[in-house]
């Protein structure tokens, strides 16, 4: 159980989860995707959300901004997080477009939006979960996906509900975050992609 609970945080670490939106629509949209398109710009999102913020980690573990990855402390979040906002605003600038992708667009508007709400909780000295914002804005997003479309994907959003509740256990039993810690991430994940849906669905 101790090997499993703490795996959950390696497997569903907040990197990933932008990469796991976009591919969760492009395997739900009913519109004809062109391959080449698809894989481009999932390509170009995971160097964007991945490879770019682990050679950064790398870069500032180096210079002694950052101790582990774990970014135990509110100062070692504050310079990523600044970062990712960045990155997420690259993305939105330059790889999705409002009228062609408005579903990915405002879902990383709304990852934006997370991201810049975990920053002013850390200016705050409140070290909130990533990886429960990670994996709740990707819950969201799926529900409302299954809405927009009109497609029954029950059977994935428990799976997702369930991996909130991993998620969550593993980051308690690691002692990495506290139950208020926890709840707080998981609704500064969830209402930025609720907000967004205003604007697409």
């Amino acid at each position: 159980m101790n090997r499993f609970l703490r795996f959950g945080a390696y497997a569903l670490h907040p990197l990933l989860m932008p990469l796991l939106g976009v591919i969760l629509y492009f395997v739900f949209t009913p519109r004809y995707v062109d391959f080449d398109l698809l894989r481009a710009k999932v390509f170009v999102v995971a160097i964007i959300t991945i490879l770019i913020p682990i050679i950064i980690f790398f870069l500032l573990k180096n210079l002694g901004v950052i101790n582990s990855i774990h970014l135990e402390t509110t100062k070692e979040r504050k310079i990523p997080l600044m970062i990712q906002c960045i990155l997420l605003l690259l993305i939105i600038k330059l790889v999705f477009d409002p009228y062609d992708n408005p579903e990915l667009y405002y879902f990383f508007v709304g990852i934006l939006f997370s991201a810049i709400a975990a920053l002013l909780m850390i200016i705050l000295k409140v070290k909130v979960s990533l990886h429960q914002i990670g994996i709740a804005g990707v819950t969201m997003f799926l529900i409302v996906l299954s809405i927009h479309f009109k497609i029954n994907v029950l059977i994935w959003i428990s799976l997702f509900f369930f991996l909130n509740g991993w998620v969550a256990s593993s980051r308690l039993h690691t002692q990495s975050h506290n139950y208020l810690e926890i709840i707080f991430g998981f609704f500064i994940g969830l209402i930025p992609q609720i907000v967004m849906v205003n604007f697409w669905l």
